[in-house]
């Protein structure tokens, strides 16, 4: 048994806040970020889909999948899509609260003859975060910044940017952490491996060319926070080669992989009011594992920290390093956001003169901006895009704020506020 200890996860809070009011809910994310773990702690019966022989139970007898005492967790459920439609059926018979939990590494192309809205709540779980990983109660709530009071803020912390570029490279995968950095590579080269051989198959989908789709794989990861077109990805994947895979070939990878929630793309940001006109519509690419990048690129903290050039080079301005860096705080801001009710978008101009990294929106269409910065303190031009943003959307932007590797969380006299990124928490 694994004696390890828990992590208490953002999202523990979200399931406290709806497992009362809520029958059902499937908790949805890519492999290892610990979403078994966390609903294992609330069931009272667990049926675990993937282990030897489940499946042939669960065909003999699918009904047999609701019994036990409640909460009864369905772990891995998509190996059985038709528990989706048993889980509704049931939650139709009686909706009491506090019933099913649905735990899935997959969303199958087609899980019922019903999508389960109003039955059955989705809930994402990501890595872990950066205040996550630390245990550490942060000094700046994302929560509070969307009430757009823009109230003084403060702390400090230690963490340096040798820390960000070891944690970028230490993963926020559960299991992973406290292993030595070898064992860490290992560990990610077999997460890597096993979606090439194991995950499509189990999709019913074989790579023919399994070396092509390492190959592209890799160059998503070259373009993370990036923008770059999907034949650009391709091309870079595939330099030099006359026959390059067929766009619907590299459509069945992205489309397979966003399934395994594996790439993690930020949508682009379209306002809700009108305030704005001609904004890019492209996503900007993300795995779901700052870490997974740099594996798959070969960038260890100290090729980061020494800005040693990458191969292939998608749609880069900026060093891996700087990338990576975003992709970390990303990842952070998209856990709080969700736990704070607000999705998360990008801004980018049909011309590029004006990007804002991320926006985060709450229902009523009100917005936070956020720049991430891989430096100790924003410059004026680092600040520019969120002062043209500031005189578009008037009160409807609630705050402003940069995201830096600095020790202090400070506002400035113009009311941006500067928080380093181990300061931030939900």
């Amino acid at each position: 048994m694994d004696q390890r200890k828990y992590v208490k996860r953002v999202v523990d809070a979200e399931l406290d806040g709806l497992m009362p009011a809520l029958s059902a809910i499937a908790i949805e994310g890519a492999k290892a970020v610990g979403k078994t773990a966390t609903a294992a702690r609330r069931a009272a019966t667990v049926h675990a889909l993937d282990r030897p022989g489940a499946l042939e139970l669960a065909a003999a007898d699918p009904r047999r999948l609701l019994t036990g005492a409640q909460p009864v967790l369905i772990d891995e459920w998509q190996r059985f899509p038709p528990v989706w439609d048993l889980v509704r059926r049931a939650v139709d018979d009686d909706p009491s609260p506090g019933q099913f939990l649905l735990v899935g590494s997959a969303s199958p192309r087609d899980p019922g003859t019903h999508s389960g809205a109003g039955r059955i709540v989705r809930l994402r779980m990501r890595p872990l975060t950066l205040t996550e990983r630390a245990e550490t109660e942060p000094a700046v709530s994302l929560a509070v910044l969307l009430e757009g009071r823009r109230e003084p803020i403060a702390g400090s912390t230690r963490v340096s940017l040798e820390d960000y570029a070891r944690e970028i490279c230490a993963s926020g995968f559960p299991g992973l952490r406290g292993l030595p950095e070898r064992a860490v590579r290992a560990q990610l080269d077999s997460y890597l491996d096993l979606i090439v051989d194991r995950d499509f198959p189990e999709i019913s989908h074989t790579v023919r060319n399994p070396e092509t789709l390492r190959r592209w794989l890799s160059a998503y990861a070259a373009a993370t926070g990036t923008t770059a077109s999907f034949d650009a990805v391709r091309d870079a994947a595939t330099p030099g080669d006359a026959d390059k895979p067929t766009k619907a070939t590299t459509q069945v990878y992205r489309d397979i992989l966003q399934r395994l929630w594996v790439l993690d793309p930020i949508p682009a940001w379209l306002p809700g009011r009108g305030h704005l006109r001609r904004l890019g519509s492209a996503p900007k690419h993300h795995l779901v594992d700052p870490a997974l990048a740099a594996r798959l690129l070969g960038a260890g903290p100290g090729a980061l920290l020494e800005a040693r050039p990458s191969q292939p080079p998608v749609g880069r301005d900026t060093t891996l390093l700087g990338q990576l860096f975003e992709s970390l705080v990303t990842l952070d801001v998209r856990v709080n956001a969700q736990a704070a009710e607000a999705r998360v978008g990008h801004l980018r101009t049909h011309t590029g003169e004006h990007e804002v990294d991320l926006v985060v929106e709450r229902a009523d269409h009100r917005v936070l901006a956020v720049e991430i910065k891989l430096s100790h303190s924003p410059s004026e031009r680092d600040l520019r895009h969120l002062h043209w943003l500031t005189d578009q959307l008037g009160d409807d932007l609630l705050d402003a704020i940069v995201v830096t590797t600095g020790t202090d969380a400070y506002r400035r006299r113009d009311g941006i506020a500067v928080i380093p990124a181990a300061l931030l928490g939900p």
